[in-house]
């Protein structure tokens, strides 16, 4: 089957796989007779996308830039930090009990201080997205970087190779599934972060149309804001994937891709 094939063949399971839905849902309202203002049929939610999509694209590219400058900052930080600790045992000692204490602490909790801190512009929001997106990037970067095998790094040496192109030649590129995948799930957790920054205090964005939607008992945008929701963290898991395939084509995840 051509590369072509193969594309079109996935985009149509996917297709199907999110049509089935829609029907399942259309057909538990019905037959179950919810309520709209509980559960509205998915053709409504359509019409609200429709009816309302001057504000929900405003407010969809405000949550859009929070979220894809909390995750780049976490991914800047993170995957430094990361090797810093692999590379230097000592430094490692001191920074990685801290850093994992702190990933305790609910981030809810953070964000009225960040509010104080930086006030109730975008800098608060990021702040949590960053903290949210943060951790599973340097976990994962440092299981990467740790999982090679001795023996490999023993025969670089041995060949006389310093320390700078072990770490550049081996332990990075055979660490990049494992940052990537990191990544990936940064990429959805970066949209949760920047949520919760804007349902602490924010007058823009998909979390003030959330608070708004269903302080108005307005169901219908309420799904409909959370449908676009899914989509903006579909397009960034996607994104963070469409590098990965195309920085390492020669790991086996990439040879037998599923999506």
């Amino acid at each position: 089957m051509s590369p072509a094939a193969e594309r079109l063949k996935n985009f149509a399971w996917s297709a199907g796989s999110f049509l089935l839905i829609f029907v399942a849902w259309d057909l538990a309202v019905r037959l179950l007779r919810i309520p709209a203002y509980l559960l509205p049929p998915p053709l409504t939610v359509f019409w609200a996308i429709v009816e309302h999509w001057r504000t929900l694209g405003i407010h969809t590219l405000w949550t859009t830039g929070t979220i894809l400058a909390g995750f780049i900052a976490a991914a800047l930080v993170a995957i430094p930090l990361a090797m810093v600790i692999v590379v230097s045992p000592t430094l490692g000692r001191l920074i990685y009990p801290p850093m994992v204490a702190t990933q305790a602490i609910p981030k809810i909790a953070l964000a009225p201080l960040f509010i104080v801190w930086f006030g109730f512009g975008l800098m608060p929001k990021v702040a949590v997205a960053f903290l949210i997106a943060f951790f599973p990037i340097v976990i994962d970067t440092i299981v990467g970087l740790r999982n090679i095998e001795p023996g490999m790094i023993q025969l670089a040496r041995s060949m006389g190779a310093p320390p700078h192109r072990v770490f550049l030649k081996l332990r990075l590129p055979n660490a990049l599934p494992m940052i990537f995948g990191g990544l990936k799930v940064a990429s959805a957790l970066a949209v949760v972060g920047a949520l919760t920054g804007e349902f602490v205090g924010s007058d823009k964005g998909l979390g003030y149309i959330l608070l708004q939607a269903s302080g108005n008992l307005n169901t219908s945008l309420l799904f409909a804001t959370l449908v676009i929701l899914s989509l903006v963290a579909m397009v960034f898991f996607y994104a963070v994937e469409l590098v990965e395939r195309i920085l390492i084509p020669w790991h086996v995840s990439q040879r037998a891709h599923p999506s």
